[in-house]
């Protein structure tokens, strides 16, 4: 049995990306989450920039476990589709040059109709996506919820790519109505990266909110122990939206998912 890799989501702390580095050290995380954003916005960061942060991760020992690229718009979108495109290959090439093979990006509603403009335009977009991951050695890994695995799995199927994977965040799934232990084990050979996030029903009124990792209704030995029967090899890594604590939360986060990580190798 493979050692589940706990890392946590850079940006959750509220550190600046380089002392996020040093603080997923600290608290005995083995890798990071970043933003393809500020300093590390591929547009912006050099190739000296780039050596730079490959030696201040390892000087951590620390491995990137994937690079998150925020987007104003879906993939879906047909408003500056060509630019939203570049942006994201950009931000593919920026996670292999800095030791990554993993990009997150924010996965629309899978369309229900194909012949719609929004079906077409979010299909061309992975289409170039996935053929560009392929060329390069990178994977996108569109973060779902909004849907079922088996509709997310049946969509993604129908690309000719080896490239295009998902994220998986069961605090999404909570939050969307569907259960996540049942929609994880649904996606085996899908998961390329996960990240750890809760969620508690917060009344009748006011649905599912977040919540530190351990207070909320996601199993989490259960969770740990379906990565495992799927093969799962990449990061499960800490997040937090909310709360005033976060950057403790993270830390507590780590210690809380190394119970359930598997055995010293």
């Amino acid at each position: 049995m493979q050692k589940l890799r706990i890392g946590i989501v850079a940006e959750s702390t509220g550190l600046a990306v380089r002392d996020a580095v040093a603080e997923a050290a600290r608290i005995g995380a083995a890798g990071l989450q970043v933003d393809a954003a500020g300093d590390l916005a591929a547009d912006r960061l050099t190739d000296t920039g780039r050596r730079e942060f490959r030696n201040l991760l390892r000087s951590f020992n620390q491995t990137l476990a994937a690079v998150n690229v925020p987007l104003r718009r879906g993939l879906d979108a047909a408003e500056y589709q060509q630019q939203r495109l570049e942006h994201v290959q950009k931000a593919m090439q920026l996670a292999v040059d800095l030791g990554a093979r993993t990009v997150v990006a924010a996965c629309p509603k899978v369309p229900d109709d194909e012949a719609a403009p929004r079906a077409a335009t979010m299909r061309e977009t992975l289409a170039a996506l996935g053929s560009y991951g392929d060329r390069i050695g990178a994977a996108i890994a569109l973060e779902i919820g909004f849907d079922p695995a088996e509709k997310v799995k049946s969509y993604l199927a129908s690309f000719d790519s080896g490239s295009l994977k998902v994220t998986f965040d069961p605090a999404n799934f909570l939050m969307h109505g569907h259960d996540p232990l049942a929609n994880l084990a649904a996606l085996q050979g899908w998961v390329a990266h996960a990240q750890a996030r809760d969620a508690r029903s917060a009344g009748l009124s006011r649905g599912l909110q977040e919540v530190p990792l351990g207070a909320g209704d996601v199993d989490w030995l259960a969770f740990a122990a379906t990565l495992q029967v799927i093969e799962f090899t990449g990061f499960l890594t800490v997040k937090r939206e909310q709360g005033e604590h976060r950057r403790a939360d993270v830390a507590a986060g780590v210690k809380f998912l190394r119970r359930f990580a598997g055995p010293e190798t």
